[in-house]
């Protein structure tokens, strides 16, 4: 019970500080068997906090970015805010960007963990928001992003016009969406552009942490040669059987939450502060241009990384501007 009492303590953080859930308005939550304790917590929590709450449990999706069904959809045009505690993630779905363009407050949980929520839903929201700033602002004046580490990651990814995308977690106004709990910088990289090596050694979505780094060369956008052990063939034939556009360089992103924690659950992972992340595939729902029914997020620890040629990050290490 002390468990749940937690979690419901958590539930209602995420609602009422980060969603801004308020008694007129009206809540659906959408979740499956997998994640099921988290949706009836968020449930039984936004029952206490606004007019309305709905709750609707489907089968779990077999990839991240996997369309719900239509009635589904349908629904979430219909009220004021939708969280999704889903084991596949609903962000980069035609669902939630035809919710968020009708006005909709949409916040995604892919593979959420009890442990993340505990965890990043203590977090100082304002301190996650000042940093996601802080990192955001920096990127907003660089025309490309170099990433590198010491095993090895050496890649170049132009940016352009391309926006930056703060995901703070705090999604408060009218359409606004991302994930829950949040911290993290991003972007679109030009497709067709990027060049060089990235080396996974975190963890990936759909796969988990990894037993061995991962290495992945791209050339003009698109991975070119994945190699390592046996996840590295599991990535592969993910990409494979997604089409020849799952291997798209979809997303760079700058990790912002100070309380994460890499547990293998990328939806926490990727925000891990000292971290970044690449993501493979569909990019079509925050600037790009790849529509495929798959988004997998890669991380990569202690990174360097420059904007434009200066160094921001040195080894994790965010350097003072």
């Amino acid at each position: 019970m002390a468990k749940d009492t937690k979690l419901l303590k958590a539930a209602t953080i995420a609602l009422r500080d980060y969603m801004g859930l308020s008694d007129d308005e009206t809540l659906l939550i959408i979740t499956d068997e997998i994640k099921r304790e988290i949706g009836q917590a968020m449930f039984e929590a936004g029952k206490q906090l606004c007019q309305e709450a709905f709750y609707i449990e489907m089968a779990p999706r077999t990839t991240h970015g996997e369309e719900p069904p239509e009635q589904i959809s349908g629904m979430m045009r219909n009220v004021d805010v939708v969280v999704c505690p889903t084991y596949k993630s609903l962000t980069h779905t035609h669902a939630r960007i035809r919710a968020s363009e009708a006005g909709v407050r949409v916040a995604t949980m892919p593979d959420i963990a009890i442990e993340t929520m505990l965890r990043c839903f203590s977090a100082d929201y304002k301190k996650v928001i000042e940093l996601t700033e802080k990192v955001g602002g920096i990127l907003k004046q660089a025309d490309e992003v170099r990433i590198t580490t010491k095993l090895g990651t050496d890649i170049t990814m132009p940016r352009k016009k391309r926006r930056i995308i703060e995901s703070t977690g705090v999604l408060r106004t009218i359409g606004a969406s991302g994930n829950l709990p949040s911290g993290e910088v991003f972007f679109a990289p030009i497709e067709g552009k990027s060049n060089g090596k990235v080396i996974i050694d975190g963890s990936i979505a759909g796969l988990g942490m990894l037993d061995e780094p991962i290495t992945v060369n791209f050339k003009d956008g698109m991975a070119s040669r994945i190699s390592g052990g046996k996840q590295a063939k599991e990535l592969s034939a993910m990409l494979n059987e997604a089409g020849k556009q799952a291997r798209n360089l979809a997303e760079f992103g700058i990790g912002t939450n100070y309380k994460a924690k890499i547990c293998g659950h990328v939806l926490e992972d990727e925000k891990v502060f000292g971290t970044v992340h690449v993501a493979f595939g569909n990019n079509i729902a925050f600037g790009g241009k790849v529509d495929v029914p798959l988004h997998m997020d890669c991380v990569i620890k202690n990174p360097t990384v420059y904007a434009d040629d200066e160094m921001i990050m040195k080894n994790g290490k965010l350097i003072e501007q």
